[in-house]
């Protein structure tokens, strides 16, 4: 029983990580309002956010191998809590950005030692049920966020959309130290410092670069610095990776060929997921003149088409198979984002709520089903460099979606000579990432017919 109760746990954390993103992101001009500052500026608590995360995940498994997973999980939920109550207590912009650094290093823990967590309690056979309730928070939280952001700037103070966190991390807290195992390597390969540095500057770099490409916040050659600068730092990394001994990101995983599949698969199939939720409220809100409570009102429903997806996971990936399902629903998630490109103010909003319901849940299957495989084949040893090097992709396809996405949207925008922003600019980004997307099939076609069928039984006799 408890291999259902560990994923519930672990996913009510990654919820609330979920959640404060997105909440934040629809409250930003109300906070600008309050600080003085202007509503661009305010993007820095964004993007600083994303930046501790790409410095401090890959310290992540090597930490819980170190000092136990149930320890280093608790104290992410305490900083990301903690960091919390000072956003909420913040006066400056300043403030905000150097708190926010604060969140990150706790939701750097967070997410890829909770995931461990699970890998190493949940049952192989029911691997993939449990990963179904870890893609549950990834998909409700940026849907419900808007409109719970604009309902508490809108009625109440933005300070309380920080402080909301703070029940939810002390059930969490009280539910870790219950219910989830300290478990630790009984010996800890000594931590790579030199790549940790390196990793950490090309990642911050890239991710930073990607974030504010096309949105005003640097001259286009400072971003691009920005971007040569991390691109060379990684690169720096894969030739120390080659000669450490125990790298920090152990690129000898993608050896592996489930692994490797859904890794380079996931990153291009998670740049839609990145995308859209910056591109679809705005398309809701700038395209079709509604509001950012109405915006968010409508989108929720993709959330309802992710909970669907939680109990009918295993018994379609036992029944086709992880290849099969990979390849043919990567092509319907993809022929789902590139249908949102046709919606037009007259479409009736009905109409769009189950084209995102049905949609949410075929994207909920992908992830699911990606998550799963990538740790088929990889042994308890590896388990947790695997999972540090798994959310770093992950981290920064997201990234990547919001960049690309923003990108095609300024150039349509220029194309027509610039002005305030119509509902004809979003069809080629639509478009675009739900091109990259579609390519992730390239990635899962080499995957052996029988991929991953141990983790469903498929195949077996019962």
């Amino acid at each position: 029983m408890s291999y259902f109760v560990t994923p519930l746990i672990i996913a009510t954390a990654l919820f609330m990580e979920q959640l404060d993103g997105t909440v934040l992101a629809t409250a930003l001009p109300a906070m600008a309002a309050d600080l003085h500052e202007d509503p661009v500026a305010l993007k820095l608590a964004l993007t600083s956010y994303l930046l501790s995360l790409a410095v401090f995940i890959p310290l992540s498994g090597w930490a819980a191998d170190r000092f136990g997973a149930r320890r280093v999980f608790r104290a992410a939920i305490i900083v990301f809590t903690f960091g919390s109550i000072l956003c909420g207590l913040s006066n400056s912009l300043g403030a905000i950005v150097a708190f926010r650094i604060v969140q990150g290093l706790g939701g750097a823990m967070m997410t890829p030692v909770g995931r461990l967590v699970l890998l190493r309690t949940a049952p192989r056979h029911e691997l993939v049920r449990a990963m179904a309730y870890l893609t549950i928070p990834a998909l409700i939280g940026p849907m419900i966020g808007p409109p719970i952001g604009g309902f508490i700037a809108t009625y109440f103070h933005w300070r309380y959309i920080f402080w909301i966190n703070v029940p939810i991390g002390a059930l969490g807290v009280m539910l870790v130290t219950r219910f989830i195992p300290n478990m630790r390597e009984e010996w800890t390969p000594p931590l790579d410092i030199a790549g940790a540095i390196l990793s950490g500057v090309g990642l911050s770099c890239l991710v930073f670069g990607f974030t504010i490409a096309g949105r005003g916040f640097a001259p286009t050659p400072v971003v691009a610095l920005i971007v040569a600068l991390g691109a060379g730092a990684l690169f720096a990394y894969v030739r120390h990776a080659k000669r450490a001994p125990y790298p920090i990101v152990d690129l000898d995983l993608l050896q592996i060929p489930t692994f490797r599949a859904a890794v380079f698969g996931g990153f291009l199939f998670r740049i839609g997921l990145g995308a859209t939720p910056f591109l679809l409220p705005l398309l809701l809100q700038a395209g079709f003149g509604l509001s950012a409570y109405e915006a968010g009102l409508l989108t929720f429903v993709s959330a309802a088409g992710a909970m669907a997806m939680k109990t009918t996971a295993q018994p379609i990936l036992r029944r086709f198979g992880f290849r099969r399902v990979l390849i043919v629903n990567a092509l319907i998630c993809a022929g789902f984002l590139a249908f949102i490109a046709t919606f037009t103010a007259a479409t009736p909003h009905l109409f769009i709520m189950g084209m995102l319901l049905v949609g949410g849940f075929f994207r909920s299957l992908e992830f699911t089903a990606l998550n799963a495989l990538a740790y088929a084949d990889v042994d308890q040893e590896a388990m947790s460099r695997a999972t540090s090097f798994a959310s770093v992709a992950q981290q920064l396809s997201l990234s990547t979606g919001v960049a690309i996405g923003a990108a095609a949207l300024e150039a349509t925008r220029a194309l027509r000579g610039g002005g305030a922003l119509q509902a004809a600019d979003f069809t080629p980004a639509f478009i675009a990432v739900a091109l990259i997307s579609m390519f992730s099939v390239a990635s899962f076609l080499p995957l052996a017919p029988n991929a991953g069928d141990d983790l469903t039984g498929r195949g077996k006799r019962v």
